[in-house]
């Protein structure tokens, strides 16, 4: 903790690209407890943002007191990410990043950082060769800070995020090479929105044209398996969408979709 926090004082003043997730709340939280108004979180808002992460971020920022922004990204509207081929997270990243880039360098902040942690470097993410290319910082590898040290360092601290699940966003949510759409985008939220209202805290809904498929823990099944809940299912979520629910016996995985990815490489290999 006094390494990472000694590499954010070193850089003067940050702007940090804040979601709201475990990770980026406690880098957000930690950066303004070092820098004070030298530190800056800011948010992309953008249909591949489910809106009650939106919501969750903006009182989360209200909530622990560090100055907090949000911004428009148009991600969704570029050819290259809608064709949403496997570097999809690259073309948001450096959509998000362009943007960071030109308001720090015109508003005199010196350091750009995201919440990347060492877990994270061995997952196939695109969007850390747009940080590099933008010379986005991650203090938290720089400091080894690995997902469960920082579980726990912000379970310390009492930040409310400590045990919040992984959200990765909407569009991860549709096979690779299936086009994103804000309306296929605004359906997956609207569906995950009302599971989480009716009690799941982890789950997926997988848009695959007309059947959404939802991925939930194993002890959620159950609730899905209920007649009163399937009907209200059907009832608040797009009528033209078969619905297929999985229970992941070894729990919800994060980046399911990326499997087709380690399937293709093995076979070609």
């Amino acid at each position: 903790m006094d390494t990472l926090k000694s590499i954010l004082a070193d850089m003067g003043s940050v702007i940090v690209a804040y979601s709201g997730g475990t990770d980026s709340a406690f880098l957000a939280f930690t950066a303004h407890d070092v820098l004070g108004d030298k530190a800056l979180a800011v948010t992309a808002k953008s249909p591949s943002l489910a809106p009650s992460e939106l919501r969750e971020a903006i009182e989360l920022a209200e909530r622990l007191g560090f100055h907090h922004r949000i911004v428009e990204t148009h991600e969704v509207e570029r050819e290259d990410y809608a064709e949403n081929n496997p570097n999809r997270c690259f073309f948001c990243k450096d959509e998000l990043y362009t943007y960071l880039s030109s308001y720090a360098e015109e508003e005199g902040w010196n350091s750009i950082v995201n919440g990347t942690n060492t877990d994270d470097l061995g997952d196939f993410r695109p969007g850390l060769n747009a940080a590099k290319q933008y010379g986005v910082r991650s203090p938290m590898v720089e400091a080894d800070l690995s997902k469960p040290e920082i579980r726990e360092l912000s379970k310390d601290m009492d930040l409310p995020t400590w045990d919040k699940p992984a959200q990765a966003c909407l569009s991860s949510r549709i096979p690779y090479g299936s086009m994103v759409t804000v309306e296929a985008l605004t359906r997956i939220a609207q569906a995950e929105e009302y599971l989480h209202d009716i009690g799941i805290r982890q789950l997926r809904v997988r848009h695959h044209d007309t059947v959404a498929r939802i991925e939930v823990e194993p002890q959620d099944f159950i609730t899905l398996t209920d007649e009163a809940v399937r009907e209200q299912v059907v009832r608040k979520v797009p009528r033209d969408w078969l619905f297929v629910c999985n229970a992941r016996p070894a729990g919800l995985p994060l980046g399911s979709m990326n499997e087709v990815l380690a399937a293709l490489r093995k076979k070609s290999g």
